[in-house]
């Protein structure tokens, strides 16, 4: 069975081909862009594991719910 790659080894191969896509073109914000994709679906995934319960989410992130809170509004997912 194939080893499955790392989070670390998918982000480097699919940042690779961003590259690659840009065919020569400046790359801007690349630092913002690769957190905002990688933080939105992160930050639902753990929310949905804690049923909502912001505090819970907030202890599994490593966050101060504030934090959290201030991420959710970010990325447009407080309900």
């Amino acid at each position: 069975m194939p080893k499955t790659p790392s989070i670390s080894e998918c982000m480097e191969r699919h940042l690779a081909q961003y590259f690659r896509d840009l065919e020569g073109q400046d790359a801007v914000n690349v630092y913002h862009m690769v957190l905002m994709q990688v933080e939105k679906p992160m930050l639902i995934y753990v929310m949905e594991r804690c049923e909502g319960n912001q505090s819970k989410a907030a202890e599994i992130l490593g966050l101060n719910r504030n934090t959290l809170r201030k991420k959710l509004i970010q990325h447009d997912l407080l309900i």
